[in-house]
């Protein structure tokens, strides 16, 4: 992480946290980890392509699918994610 560029703002009902990359660290983001404190964590998966479809996999294919099944599983594109709403095209 780059410290000077972490930021936190907190309201009555909300608090943000923004992260910044240390210089040289490349790639997206795919997990972040979360709690009161470190026993406590929870795990949420940041919205990427992969991640969609990594969970689209196990709803729409439980592991116990064949490999046939598999293959056939729709391509997933992320269009555009914005605060309120995300856009997926499934081919």
């Amino acid at each position: 992480l780059a410290c000077p560029e972490t930021s936190v703002s907190v309201s009555t009902h909300n608090a943000a946290i923004g992260l910044a990359k240390a210089p040289g660290s490349t790639g997206p983001w795919e997990k972040f980890s979360f709690g009161l404190d470190s026993s406590a964590l929870q795990e949420r998966l940041f919205v990427s392509e992969e991640n969609v479809a990594g969970f689209l996999g196990t709803v729409l294919c439980p592991s116990s699918c064949s490999q046939s099944a598999l293959e056939s599983q729709p391509l997933i594109e992320v269009l555009d994610i914005t605060e309120d709403r995300i856009q997926i095209k499934l081919k």
